[in-house]
């Protein structure tokens, strides 16, 4: 699946996931990881990864400026949750092979 087309301009659909980490934590290496999960997950699906730095503990993966996953609130994220968050907002009914199995 490629990413969906604007039929009057012929432009493709903004598909923009940005991964907010932590500089003073040193989660650059966490976030540039998950950043390539995701690249290799849905590389015709997005049109645009950032890595964005910021401070205080933050690590927040948003899709199209919504917020998806919140360190804050769920904790650090497994690439699986992440991908499948990403997936139901960029690509509903992309299967994503073992990522789509229960754990068990």
């Amino acid at each position: 699946m490629t990413a969906q087309r604007d039929v009057q301009r012929g432009e493709p659909d903004v598909q923009r996931v940005e991964i907010e980490y932590c500089t003073r934590c040193r989660w650059l290496p966490r976030a540039a990881w998950l950043a390539q999960e995701l690249l290799t997950t849905f590389e015709t699906e997005l049109t645009e990864l950032s890595l964005k730095p910021g401070t205080g503990g933050v690590f927040v993966v948003r899709v199209n400026d919504e917020v998806v996953w919140d360190r804050r609130e769920q904790g650090f994220p497994e690439p699986t949750a992440v991908k499948q968050a990403v997936r139901d907002r960029v690509a509903p009914g992309k299967p994503l092979g073992h990522s789509d199995t229960p754990a068990g």
